[in-house]
């Protein structure tokens, strides 16, 4: 049972056959497994229904608030208005689309208390080919100029420390966001545990992570996010080393499923667990 007050982030386009169901689940697992939590819906300017059927849930279910966004900002402004309104000690976030099972927090929250952050890495991603082509690309990518050792970057599992959040000054509006979280938290000196979950394949409705328009757009922010976290270390009269600076969490395991042995990241220790 987790101590202090879980706030669960959903950010949520064009969702309407998968809100209520991922909704549901949530609330009675989080039920059993917190003392106290919320559920936070974010609708980026769905226009299939999701608005609507976010708000009977909101009816429903006193532990559900919703949060409308006039037209589509993306999912990085959209998880960050669910971070400005999260009012719980701890901030988990999970996509709508059913493609993880919020009962996995399970295994997440035995890590909670002694973590910034414990992240969840997809052990086999259930993705169309193009999608995971996109996001090797991207993963290599955002490695090497962002030097983070983290094993799935954009995986939308992860529970973070609130106060953590809330000093964070996040500027990433699109997809993004997890680069940036993970890069601000590791240069605040925060620890990591990562933690293996299962992925499953989205059933109904469209993914929009990986048409065109948004890896153009991630494209962009990727190199205005390094511009800008390079001058706030400037800024802070920091200047980064070419070779010595820090790659990754000063505190950080990694707890494969089914297996007891751990690890620090960045090793050459690996686990077996297979991930796309």
């Amino acid at each position: 049972m987790l101590d202090g007050k879980l706030s669960l982030v959903l950010p949520a386009y064009n969702e309407v056959d998968n809100i209520a169901v991922v909704v549901r689940r949530a609330d009675a697992t989080l039920s059993a497994v917190t003392r106290d939590y919320e559920i936070i819906i974010v609708d980026d300017g769905s226009q299939d229904g999701t608005s609507a059927s976010a708000d009977q849930l909101a009816v429903e279910c006193p532990m559900v608030q919703v949060i409308h966004h006039a037209g589509n900002r993306g999912y990085g402004a959209a998880l960050t208005s669910g971070f400005h309104a999260a009012t719980g000690e701890w901030i988990m976030f999970m996509d709508a689309d059913q493609q993880f099972d919020i009962a996995e927090i399970r295994r997440l929250l035995p890590y909670v208390p002694r973590n910034d952050i414990v992240a969840g890495y997809r052990l086999q991603r259930r993705d169309p080919l193009y999608r995971r082509f996109y996001a090797t690309l991207f993963g290599l990518t955002v490695r090497l100029l962002f030097r983070l050792r983290v094993r799935d970057i954009d995986c939308a599992f992860k529970i973070f420390r609130a106060d953590l959040i809330h000093t964070m000054p996040i500027t990433t509006q699109g997809a993004l966001i997890n680069t940036e979280l993970l890069a601000r938290a590791r240069r605040q000196g925060a620890s990591i545990a990562q933690v293996g979950v299962h992925h499953y394949p989205r059933l109904t409705g469209a993914s929009s992570g990986g048409s065109p328009k948004v890896v153009i757009r991630a494209l962009g922010e990727t190199c205005r996010l390094w511009i800008r976290l390079r001058r706030d270390q400037l800024d802070r009269g920091s200047v980064p080393q070419s070779r010595g600076e820090q790659s990754s969490f000063p505190a950080s395991v990694e707890i494969p499923l089914e297996r007891s042995g751990t690890h620090r990241l960045g090793t050459a220790s690996e686990s077996s667990a297979s991930q796309d």
